[in-house]
């Protein structure tokens, strides 16, 4: 049975080129950094939890919520075979118990803050919103894109930010935890316009303070499918 199953619905992602050395202290042991035509990305990622399980059981009051989180990417030499996956430098949701189950059981780097959401379709257009306040300053991620969904093309950036379907995290000085996160392709919505206005070195740190000037190489908005979290291993 699947530690977790849920729909993640509505991605709306960031992208942005960052210097690799940044990224070395979040490196978990056994990976590397999984680069694009030789660029090194970590995106801003907005999105809905729904209908969410735990051990295919409903949780009262913790089906439904919000995530942000800025992830990169990397990959895994397993046995002659590469996986690709993602790490996380932090995910916040409006849950605590969220919180705690997921730094504790899989050591990932959850926090709480009050979040919200806002999706509306019209005639021309649908609007995608996503909002977290931290020591009381609202941070905000929010789009426009077409109403009409695309297929996210093969050997494309979007293909390269989306199918990774697998995560890790630290696990100790020489060993990482992975896990098998599992989704069909998705579909994408063309983005027409975008606004970001977060925080960045207050919410992630002084390593990433440099994006809140930075503008995103790419913006996307993935319809998102239903999923599942696969129990970890230690590698």
């Amino acid at each position: 049975m699947s530690f977790l199953s849920a729909e993640w619905r509505k991605l709306a992602i960031a992208n942005y080129a960052i210097d690799p050395e940044v990224l070395t202290k979040y490196l978990p042991p056994k990976t590397e950094l999984d680069l694009w035509n030789g660029t090194c990305y970590v995106s801003l990622v907005g999105f809905m939890f729904l209908n969410t399980k735990l051990l295919g059981l409903p949780i009262p009051f913790h089906r439904n919520f919000e995530e942000v989180n800025l992830r990169f990417y990397v990959k895994y030499n397993d046995k002659g075979k590469w996986k690709r996956g993602v790490v996380f430098i932090k995910e916040i949701v409006p849950k605590p118990a969220l919180t705690f189950i997921a730094n504790t059981v899989y050591k990932e780097h959850y926090q709480t803050m009050k979040m919200s959401h806002s999706w509306q379709e019209f005639e021309k257009e649908r609007s995608v919103e996503y909002t977290w306040r931290f020591n009381g300053q609202q941070n905000t991620f929010s789009l426009k894109a077409h109403l009409e969904p695309t297929v996210i093309e093969k050997n494309s950036e979007s293909e390269f930010i989306t199918e990774h379907y697998w995560g890790y995290t630290k696990a100790g000085a020489n060993s990482s935890f992975e896990y098998e996160v599992t989704h069909p392709r998705w579909d994408c919505y063309k983005v027409t316009d975008y606004k970001i206005d977060v925080d960045f070195k207050a919410v992630y740190g002084n390593e990433f303070a440099m994006l809140a000037n930075t503008e995103p190489v790419s913006v996307m908005l993935a319809e998102g499918s239903k999923i599942t979290v696969e129990n970890k291993r230690k590698i």
